[in-house]
């Protein structure tokens, strides 16, 4: 579970965008108390899902869910399971796309005509290279080396943003209301963190890889993989609020300016680290289909075939559209939630005995009503209040003059922001 770290990062940011914080002490209070809200919710769900798994005798999501709700409970998770990976595949090609360009750009003679600074080019090439190829894997067992890399990378990352937040963020004026504490649509943010979190549709793959596939095992594994998730997330949401404020844009890296070379690097870091958690939800979404329309069983042939189409499609719409966003809100929406909160809740309800309100079963009872709660008043939430995308748009303060620039800023805001960015990296 830990290889997904890096869409945290994302998720963690932007909702810190739409729910904003207290200032001073209160920044790390806030947004501690929600993300242990948030640990626990994920802790427990992903262990109550193993544990309808073990009462039912079912050893995958789909076939808990059909064991407890029939056919049409298992054609709905099973579009949801395949939406949720499917969407995150292409979340990752775009954060791949803003991310290894600006890369490029800082490479001595490429410029900005250059075929390295065209996303689309990117795209495709990271995909022919990389992500299809770790993609046609079968055994998912392979990809722990993988995993272990973008943990790595994940830290560096953190670093980088600690960093900058300490150089850069003295030098951006804050936006307007930026310490005003949950403004009314702040239900968004937990649609969005529910994105963050989810881990739900992999958890029997990686439970049946565990050397000892207990519930005792699974539960630490679980404890400890989402606690570090909570951890890391806790200091990149607060790093990189405190720096940019309400300017904070879905993709973090867009706020940083291009010509900041520590920036660079954590983009780079980034990329590499989004790469190889791509796999993982090619993985999802083929079992999805085999389980659907294969019975479970795919021939070496039909295996290359779905990983191309899957991959393929992904690819295809990620070029199509660049508002990060807009896609991460609308699958934490509509497929986080009912994956993490609604079905392992309703499963665990329905195969246990008693009331709903008695012992063991309070607790689901509470995140199943959560759940349902959450994603009706996110899915208006997203009507009301849509993402606003700049891609692309250096943001006022990477500019030496810019008219746009509040009062509150100096005439050499700019130069002193380039200054600090070159005398922290070359520390």
């Amino acid at each position: 579970m830990i290889v997904e770290q890096p869409q945290s990062v994302h998720m963690l940011l932007l909702q810190e965008k739409k729910n904003k914080y207290f200032s001073g002490p209160m920044i790390y209070l806030r947004v501690q108390k929600r993300n242990v809200f948030f640990f626990l919710s994920a802790d427990y769900s992903i262990i109550l899902l193993v544990r309808g798994g073990n009462l039912s005798g079912t050893h995958s999501y789909q076939s808990l869910v059909q064991s407890t709700f029939g056919q049409i409970g298992y054609l709905i998770v099973s579009a949801l399971q395949f939406l949720y990976p499917f969407i995150a595949m292409i979340s990752y090609n775009i954060i791949t796309g803003d991310t290894l360009t600006k890369v490029f750009m800082r490479i001595q003679g490429v410029g900005p005509g250059n075929i390295l600074t065209e996303r689309h080019f990117v795209i495709m090439m990271s995909t022919l290279l990389f992500t299809l190829p770790l993609s046609l894997y079968r055994d998912i067992a392979k990809l722990g080396k993988v995993s272990l890399l973008s943990m790595l990378l994940t830290l560096a990352i953190l670093i980088t943003m600690v960093v900058r937040a300490a150089t850069l963020g003295p030098q951006i004026p804050a936006s307007d209301d930026a310490w005003v504490f949950a403004r009314w649509n702040a239900i968004q943010a937990v649609a969005v963190m529910s994105f963050a979190f989810i881990c739900h549709h992999n958890s029997f793959m990686i439970y049946g890889s565990l050397r000892e596939p207990t519930l005792s095992s699974w539960s630490l594994v679980t404890h400890v993989s989402v606690g570090s998730a909570v951890l890391v997330s806790v200091v990149f949401a607060a790093a990189g609020y405190v720096t940019f404020t309400g300017y904070t844009q879905g993709d973090i890296f867009e706020n940083y300016c291009r010509n900041d070379n520590l920036a660079t690097f954590g983009r780079f870091c980034y990329g590499v680290s989004i790469i190889t958690t791509f796999p993982l939800e090619c993985f999802v979404t083929r079992e999805v289909i085999s389980n659907v329309f294969f019975k479970g069983e795919l021939s070496n042939t039909t295996h290359v075939i779905i990983t191309l189409v899957i991959v393929s499609a992904a690819t295809a719409i990620s070029l199509s559209y660049d508002c990060l966003g807009i896609v991460l809100e609308l699958n934490g929406v509509l497929s986080a939630i009912p994956l993490m909160f609604i079905f392992p809740a309703a499963c665990f309800l329905k195969l246990s005995d008693g009331r709903w309100f008695r012992g063991e079963n309070l607790i689901p009872s509470i995140i199943l009503a959560a759940g349902v709660f959450v994603m009706i008043i996110g899915l208006i939430m997203m009507v009301l209040f849509p993402q606003d995308c700049s891609h692309g748009a250096e943001l006022f303060y990477c500019t030496v003059s810019n008219t746009s620039v509040p009062s509150t800023t100096s005439p050499n805001s700019g130069l002193q922001f380039i200054n600090a960015t070159m005398s922290a990296f070359s520390d």
